[in-house]
């Protein structure tokens, strides 16, 4: 029986020459990951379990990303107990003020993530490397805890659904457009511990960052890990970060699948998802006047310099409403600095836009951008479940940076060629 990308990936770090959907397999760790909230509960369990020192200091990670720079005197605590642990470690992978960035569009860039790596985060959205054909996952803070000690984790190995994608985008149509497409169509759950395997020649005319954004919303269609073929970009993109040496793996044609979706990516529109589900999808036919009060364009999802050149195209030369608050977030230093070198943080605030540090701040209600009772908030992060970017009666809804900055001009949900 064939194997899948991911199957194939768990197998060789396994040491097995095959495994099978629903097979228990200890596997090697190429990466193990952690942020300043889920590290120190990690921390704590990897001082309980007595383990002396991490397994590799190359391998570990630890990111400041999202209560930094610190908000409150918590979030000091938190940052200081990672920096403690791998000062203590002599990790070499810890990013803090002024080095870090947004977790999941910092290790592409610096490098630290290549094809047929094995990632395991404790962090949900770990899911994103997949884009650079790498198996990578969320986990719990224990078993990040046990991955810092031995460098292994045990999975159960996850069926697959492929997704065989054809065509290309229209202008302003981009990878959140087609995740948030994929998810209103087969539903949060409809993925629940699968592979989402993207393929088919529609992935050429995607950029590494489309595939970034549609990797990192994975988990939001329940799954346990999505994953690209590698390409002639994806190649490009790991020489120019990284010299590291990687092994892509293709799917067997005779590789197993649950289901099998097609997707024409030219049919695909500006998609929103309204509250409080990534599956509440409408396109602008379904759309109504919706009035605003805030738009965060940045997250790991879309703070990517695409994103960001994206938005300032539509924002160049105009303002943002009156009664809207804009929010602009970089994802990394480096991204930051080419926005500011290119011209495009002198775009938004011209605008009238606030451009932040790299955090993750308002994504998960942190700080930076906090909604009160009765806000409404056009957000290019990942999830929009009550409460997540602030008071319980809230609303955020999730767009590209497209749409959100189209959004920002109109005062009200809004397409790009509503306002060009």
């Amino acid at each position: 029986m064939g194997m899948t990308m991911t199957q194939k990936i768990l197998a060789a770090h396994a040491g097995l020459e095959s495994v099978e959907a629903g097979q228990l397999v200890l596997v090697s760790l190429d990466r193990v990951l952690g942020n300043d909230i889920t590290s120190p509960v990690a921390i704590r369990e990897f001082e309980r379990i007595g383990a002396k020192t991490v397994f590799d200091k190359e391998k570990v990670t630890m990111v400041m990303d999202h209560f930094a720079p610190n908000k409150d005197i918590k979030a000091a605590v938190q940052c200081k107990m990672c920096r403690d642990f791998c000062n203590e470690h002599d990790v070499t992978h810890f990013y803090d003020v002024g080095r870090m960035g947004i977790e999941h569009a910092l290790l592409p860039e610096k490098g630290l993530v290549v094809p047929g790596d094995v990632v395991i985060g404790a962090d949900s959205h770990t899911c994103t490397y997949g884009a650079l054909g790498a198996f990578s996952t969320g986990v719990g803070s224990t078993d990040m805890a046990c991955g810092m000690a031995t460098g292994k984790a045990w999975f159960k190995v996850p069926a697959a659904i492929k997704f065989v994608l054809k065509g290309k985008l229209n202008e302003y149509v981009s990878g959140k457009d087609v995740i948030l497409h994929i998810i209103g169509k087969i539903g949060v759950d409809g993925a629940l511990y699968k592979s989402m395997e993207f393929t088919g020649d529609g992935v050429k005319s995607l950029t590494v960052y489309d595939r970034l954004t549609i990797a990192n919303m994975a988990i939001e269609a329940g799954a346990k890990n999505g994953i690209f073929e590698v390409d002639e970009q994806t190649e490009a993109y790991v020489r120019e970060h990284s010299d590291r040496a990687y092994k892509a793996y293709k799917a067997d044609a005779d590789a197993v699948y649950e289901q099998t979706y097609e997707i024409d990516l030219s049919q695909i529109r500006s998609t929103v998802a309204f509250p409080h589900l990534p599956e509440n999808t409408k396109t602008f036919d379904e759309i109504g006047d919706v009035e605003i009060d805030q738009v965060v364009i940045g997250s790991c999802t879309n703070g990517h310099y695409k994103d960001l050149e994206e938005a300032a195209k539509i924002l160049q030369g105009k303002k943002v409403a009156k009664r809207v608050r804009a929010i602009i977030i970089p994802a990394t230093q480096d991204i930051y600095l080419k926005a500011m070198e290119n011209g495009l943080l002198k775009i938004f605030i011209e605008a009238g836009c606030v451009v932040s540090t790299p955090t993750c701040g308002p994504c998960l209600g942190g700080y930076m951008g906090i909604l009160a009772a009765g806000e409404r908030a056009v957000a290019t992060t990942n999830r929009n479940f009550v409460g997540r970017m602030g008071d319980v009666n809230s609303e955020v809804y999730l767009a590209s940076p497209a749409v959100a900055a189209a959004s920002a001009i109109a005062g009200k949900i809004a397409e790009p060629s509503q306002v060009l």
